[in-house]
C-alpha cells in the first residue's frame, strides 16, 4: 500500500469502507497532508487549487473524530453561500453513511423555525452561513460547549471584513481546546494572518498543483472585443457542439442585462446570483447540471466552491479584479484531470493583464477569433 493510502487505514470502518465505494484510487496531495494533521489535533490553514478534494482533506478526519453516541453539536462547518453549504451538507451525508453521525444545515434566508427544529434533533455536525449560525448561538438555541472542531471552508471568502467579526464570535463560543480548520483554493497573505490569530500554532500546507491529479488538458484562449460586442461573442460560444460554460460577470447589473439579450436572441442562458430566491437558485443549477448544452451565468460570489460536474469551458465576460479571481475561476474546468478551456473576452489593455496573469501561472493564453462558427487562431483567416 502507498504512503498516501496508508492514511485511509488511520480512519474509522465505515469511512474506508464509504471510500471503497466511492471509486477513488489515491488520496491527493492536500488529502495526504491534512488528515494526518486533522487526526493529530493540529490546527490546520490549506491552500490548494480548486479540484484537488479539499472537502474530503477535512471532512474525513472530522468526522472520524464525531461520537454518534453523544447528542450535541461537535463540528460547526462554515461556508459563505447558500449552495456551498447544501453541497458540504450533500457530502456529508454520502461519506457519514452507516455512522450513525447526524448533520444539518443552517442558512440565512431559510424559515427559521424549521431550522429550530433540526436542531431540537441535537445534530454532531453543522454546515451553515456565518450570519445565521451566530444568531441561533446568541439565542442559545445552538449550544457550542462540545464543538470540538471549526471549518471555515473557503476561507478566504469567510474572513473579509463584512464576515470575519462574525466568523471570530463563532469560535470564541466554543471551549478553549476547539480545532480551527481553514481551507481555500487562495490564501492571501492577509487571509493566512488573519487565520493564524484564529488558530493555534496552525500548520500552513501550501499545494500549488496536485501532483495525483494528472495535470489537466485546460486550454487558455482569449478573443478581443470592445464591451458592447462580448455579447456577440457569448451568441457564438452558446452554439459550439457541447457547450456547457460558466461565464463569470462582476455584477448583478450587468448578468441581468446580459441574460435578457441572450433570451431575446432565444439563447436560453440560465442566471445565479445572490438575489434570486433559494428556489429560484437550486432550479438554474438542476437544468445546468442536466441539460447537454447550456450556458449559466454567474457572480463571483454566487458560483464560489460550486462543485458542477462537466463544465467545458469558463468564460470571463468581465476581466478578473485579480490574478487570484482568475485562477478561482478558471479551476471550474478541468477539474481531476479533464479537458477543459478557459475564455477570456478582453478590450486591449486587458489582453496585457491576461498576459501577465498567465505567465505568472505558467501557461501561454492564445488568441483566437470566429470563423464560419468555429473557433480559429487569430491569425489563420
Amino acid at each position: 500500500m502507498s504512503e498516501n493510502q496508508t492514511i485511509l487505514k488511520e480512519l474509522k470502518p465505515f469511512l474506508q469502507e464509504n471510500w471503497e465505494k466511492s471509486g477513488f484510487s489515491t488520496p491527493t496531495d492536500v488529502q495526504t497532508r491534512a488528515i494526518p494533521l486533522i487526526l493529530g489535533g493540529t490546527d490546520v490553514i490549506a491552500e490548494s487549487p480548486t479540484g484537488t478534494g479539499k472537502t474530503l482533506a477535512y471532512l474525513l478526519p472530522v468526522l472520524n473524530k464525531i461520537d454518534p453516541q453523544k447528542r450535541n453539536a461537535q463540528a460547526v462547518i462554515l461556508a459563505s453561500s447558500q449552495e456551498l453549504v447544501m453541497q458540504i451538507l450533500s457530502e456529508v451525508q454520502k461519506w457519514g453513511e452507516g455512522s450513525g453521525v447526524t448533520s444539518t444545515s443552517i442558512i440565512g434566508g431559510a424559515n427559521p423555525k424549521r431550522q429550530l427544529e433540526k436542531l431540537k434533533k441535537s445534530p454532531q455536525v453543522i454546515v451553515g452561513t456565518p450570519g445565521r449560525v451566530l444568531e441561533l448561538i446568541k439565542q442559545k438555541k445552538l449550544k457550542m460547549h462540545e464543538v470540538k472542531t471549526v471549518v471555515l471552508d473557503e476561507g478566504d471568502q469567510l474572513l473579509v471584513p463584512e464576515h470575519r467579526g462574525t466568523v471570530e464570535n463563532i469560535i470564541k463560543s466554543t471551549l478553549a481546546d476547539r480545532q480551527v480548520l481553514l481551507f481555500s483554493a487562495t490564501l492571501p497573505n492577509h487571509t493566512e494572518l488573519a487565520a493564524r490569530e484564529l488558530a493555534k500554532d496552525a500548520e500552513v500546507i501550501k499545494i500549488k498543483q496536485d501532483s495525483t491529479i494528472q495535470s489537466a488538458e485546460v486550454e487558455h484562449i482569449y478573443f478581443i472585443s470592445e464591451q458592447r460586442d462580448k455579447i456577440k461573442i457569448l451568441e457564438k460560444l452558446s452554439r459550439l457542439d457541447s457547450f456547457k460554460g460558466l461565464v463569470f460577470l462582476k455584477d448583478i447589473g450587468n448578468l441581468q442585462v446580459s441574460a435578457e439579450k441572450l433570451n431575446y436572441k432565444d439563447i436560453p442562458a440560465l442566471m445565479l446570483h445572490s438575489e434570486l430566491t433559494k428556489q429560484q437558485r437550486q432550479a438554474s443549477l438542476k437544468q445546468f447540471r442536466e441539460r447537454k448544452n447550456a450556458m449559466l451565468l454567474v457572480t463571483d460570489i454566487a458560483a464560489r466552491g460550486l462543485d458542477i460536474k462537466g463544465v467545458t469551458h469558463v468564460v470571463h465576460f468581465d476581466f478578473p479584479r485579480d490574478r487570484e479571481q482568475y485562477i478561482h475561476r478558471s479551476g471550474r474546468t478541468g477539474r481531476f484531470g479533464a479537458e477543459g478551456t478557459v475564455i477570456s473576452i478582453v478590450n486591449e489593455r486587458e489582453e496585457r493583464e491576461l498576459k501577465q496573469f498567465c505567465k505568472e501561472l505558467g501557461v501561454k493564453p492564445a488568441q483566437k477569433e470566429f470563423y464560419s462558427g468555429k473557433i480559429v487562431d487569430a491569425s489563420k483567416k
